[in-house]
């Protein structure tokens, strides 16, 4: 299908959050309760409609582990917009926001519009960031900011769609450079996660696995590093 603009997205935050959760359920309109934990990077796709032009995102759903970092950054180039994740039922999950924002902005075009996401909103009852902090965080940082469940859909669809509406006002108003910026072919970004996977050692551990699922193509490719390298 033809689209007018392919918006790039990464999905950024600590492990179990729910980042892959989140992606799933905008993607697919389903909840998995019990998910793989991601190594590396997933991927997903989906047609959105803004001001009556076909929009694609191409969304990068990142591991939140520490050693994993590397790969994470790489995914920042080229980004347009980021979904930066905390669960309300983990402080440490918010602690950690600044971190992980600093890496972002270092790391990626300083436009890109990041939208701050408290996740597992239906977990009321263990709730241990009010919903105030989350808000006072995106108004000090100049981000966007919404709760979510990924559980039950709320705030899904908004959250993902909100943030590509904002990254569609920067390029009316001339602020991102749509062929050198916003736009990622998903040809390219295949051959990209290619061949970031065959970088010699990576990261130096084995036993690692790291998956890529293009909606796109239909096709899942499952690589596994042991003590000979990639497979």
């Amino acid at each position: 299908m033809a689209y007018a603009y392919l918006f790039k997205y990464i999905i950024i935050g600590d492990t179990g959050v729910g980042k892959s959760c989140l992606l799933l359920q905008f993607t697919d309109k389903r909840f998995q309760p019990v998910h793989d934990l991601t190594i590396g990077v997933e991927f997903g796709a989906r047609m959105i409609t803004i001001d009556g032009k076909q929009i694609k995102l191409q969304i990068w759903d990142t591991a939140g582990q520490e050693s994993f970092r590397s790969i994470t950054r790489s995914y920042y180039r080229g980004a347009a917009g980021a979904l930066l994740v905390y669960d309300i039922t983990r402080r440490d999950t918010f602690n950690h926001l600044t971190t992980w924002l600093e890496d972002a902005r270092q790391h990626s075009n300083s436009n890109m519009v990041i939208m701050l996401i408290g996740n597992k909103s239906d977990l009321e009852s263990r709730r241990e960031v009010k919903k105030e902090e989350g808000e006072a965080f995106a108004r000090e940082h100049g981000l966007i900011f919404m709760e979510t469940s990924a559980k039950t859909a709320s705030n899904v669809e908004e959250a993902f769609i909100n943030t590509a509406k904002e990254i569609y006002e920067k390029i009316q108003e001339g602020v991102f450079d749509i062929n050198n910026e916003v736009s990622f072919s998903t040809q390219n970004a295949f051959f990209f996660f290619v061949s970031l996977l065959y970088v010699p050692n990576p990261l130096s551990i084995e036993s690692w696995t790291v998956k890529y699922l293009s909606v796109t193509f239909r096709y899942r490719i499952v690589c596994h590093c042991g003590k000979n390298g990639l497979k």
